[in-house]
């Protein structure tokens, strides 16, 4: 089966899934998206994510013209119509249609685009031996200007930073704030081990709230392995003896390289396998 897009209550295939030049998504980055992934054709923890969506969409001032439990039943019905067994979806909303003015008030109404299409992620290989990751000069944007924690479409400096990486010759990127604590990558969470301790950067950091790291977290906590929010810099990193990032679509991926230092052993590490072990359990049992 192709991908299939819902755009404002009509489905269609890629090839004529269309919105307007004059869309304020398009024009300026006015709007918000979510990314979710499916296992054996069910949305893993959709409506933590639909939340999520419906925050950073009040966020920004933002209304989303489809009902919560309306969204649920969309996005199961679009899922079910592609047969795709492991998919992933892309639920944007826009400030809709206006003018080549920047006045959000000149938008007659938001617009909802939902997109499933086949789950592409890192390669086997990679998730065995562990991911290259280089520092970005790219710095996230100030959690004043725009916080990080809405999942916004101004994602430019994510891209940047991940056209830096690639020069280079990474996998992945590590972001820092504007201050020069470690964040997270191009569009994972960051988590390192230290002595048996999982430390990552808490929300008031500003970064985004990643439903895939709280479920990490609450792995964690089943497994008896201790977990501390708080600031990290680069040489927390270097030191660390394991080094895992996470986001929906990758889940867990381990680091074996930062900015040319072997973490650890320079492969995945035991808390690592451990919970990439427990995440593989709870979405495909087992």
């Amino acid at each position: 089966m192709p991908p299939l897009v819902w755009i404002n209550g009509t489905i269609h295939p890629p090839e004529t899934a269309t919105v307007s030049v004059f869309d304020h998504g398009l024009l300026y980055g006015d709007g918000v998206f979510e990314g979710m992934r499916t296992y054996g054709g069910k949305v893993f923890r959709l409506e933590a994510h639909l939340r999520r969506l419906e925050a950073s969409a009040k966020a920004i001032a933002l209304e989303v013209p489809v009902p919560f439990d309306d969204l649920v039943t969309v996005t199961n019905d679009l899922v079910h119509r592609t047969g795709f067994a492991d998919a992933y979806l892309r639920h944007i909303v826009t400030r809709g249609v206006g003018d080549l003015g920047i006045d959000p008030r000149r938008c007659t109404s938001p617009s909802v685009i939902i997109i499933c299409d086949e789950l592409k992620m890192f390669p086997a290989e990679k998730l065995a031996a562990g991911l290259r990751v280089v520092t970005a000069g790219t710095p996230m944007p100030h959690r004043e200007a725009l916080s990080p924690r809405v999942k916004s479409l101004n994602y430019l400096p994510h891209v940047l930073a991940k056209h830096e990486g690639g020069t280079a010759g990474a996998d992945e990127v590590l972001m820092l704030d504007s201050s020069g604590h470690v964040a997270e990558g191009s569009g994972q969470n960051l988590f390192i081990v230290t002595e048996g301790v999982v430390r990552t950067p808490p929300p008031s950091a500003g970064i985004l709230k990643g439903v895939t790291r709280d479920v990490v977290i609450e792995l964690a906590g089943r497994e008896g392995v201790p977990v501390r929010e708080e600031l990290l810099n680069r040489y927390d990193v270097y030191t660390a003896d394991e080094v895992f990032l996470t986001g929906t679509a990758s889940e867990i991926v381990p680091v074996r390289e930062v900015d040319a230092r072997a973490i650890g052993a320079g492969c995945p590490g035991p808390v690592t396998q451990r919970l990439m072990a427990g995440f593989r359990r709870l979405t495909r049992g087992g």
